[in-house]
């Protein structure tokens, strides 16, 4: 039978009670060595796939082991084809994933993303600062037509775009010092900035003031979007599928 495997924890770790994961199945622990990491596993579902109730199952597990310590989260749909797969993982990157646990023991990930801000009033701050772009729309009202709103439409969302750029620089570079490491995540469309960030878990109420803060001074140039406390995976070891390497947090 084939495993699907959550995380890698360390010895000894509770697993919550009764608790079922993706496709229904049961989970338990399986280590190689009684003092090494061990992996969260259950049977892997047939025809798995990314199903929301199932990817509610991975997160809301994975939350639930970090609550109870230090856990390195797979992504969802980490299958491997049998124990003595998963036990050699486990034997062979022994070292690499103590380290790992350790550097996540007692912090959190959180995630920032920052989108060109939108509406009437970012337009308004917008074409209030850029004489060109009042300069354009004034021509577009003398003379107006289809290639003149394509040719003011497009600039406008330029600048927006911009303006977020170097709003979300700022947004790192007051943000990412607070960290213990960060990294950047993949690209998401809509968005000038994905940052994650490795937080000592009792900073996180002054990491969101500090975000909430932030998000307030940039209002009409970039929206802040704050996601966590969640599982630490952008810093599970760098052999883990789809790991980003993690870096200090130097700007």
């Amino acid at each position: 039978m084939s495993l699907y495997v959550y995380g890698v924890v360390g010895p000894g770790h509770p697993v919550p009670a009764e608790r079922i994961g993706v496709g229904g199945a049961p989970v338990r622990l399986v280590a190689a060595e009684p003092d090494g990491p061990a992996a969260v596993t259950g049977d892997a579902p047939e025809g798995l796939r990314a199903r929301r109730r199932d990817l509610t199952a991975h997160q809301e597990l994975l939350t639930a082991l970090a609550a109870d310590g230090p856990v390195l989260p797979m992504r969802f749909g980490v299958v491997l084809p049998d124990a003595a797969t998963l036990t050699g993982r486990l034997t062979t990157r022994r070292g690499a994933y103590e380290q790992a646990l350790e550097r996540v023991a007692g912090r959190v990930e959180m995630n920032v993303k920052a989108m060109p801000a939108q509406g009437e009033a970012a337009l308004t701050q917008l074409l209030a600062e850029d004489q060109g772009l009042r300069a354009l729309r004034a021509r577009g009202l003398r003379r107006p037509g289809y290639e003149a709103s394509v040719r003011l439409g497009q600039a406008v969302a330029d600048a927006l775009e911009r303006r977020a750029r170097l709003a979300a620089e700022r947004v790192r570079r007051t943000l990412a010092p607070l960290a213990a490491e960060w990294c950047d995540g993949p690209e998401v469309e809509g968005c000038v900035l994905n940052v994650s960030l490795l937080l000592p878990r009792d900073t996180e109420a002054a990491f969101r003031a500090a975000a909430d803060r932030l998000a307030a001074e940039l209002a009409g140039r970039a929206e802040l979007l704050l996601t966590g406390p969640l599982p630490c995976y952008s810093f599970v070891p760098a052999e883990a599928a789809g790991s980003p390497a993690p870096r200090r947090a130097a700007v």
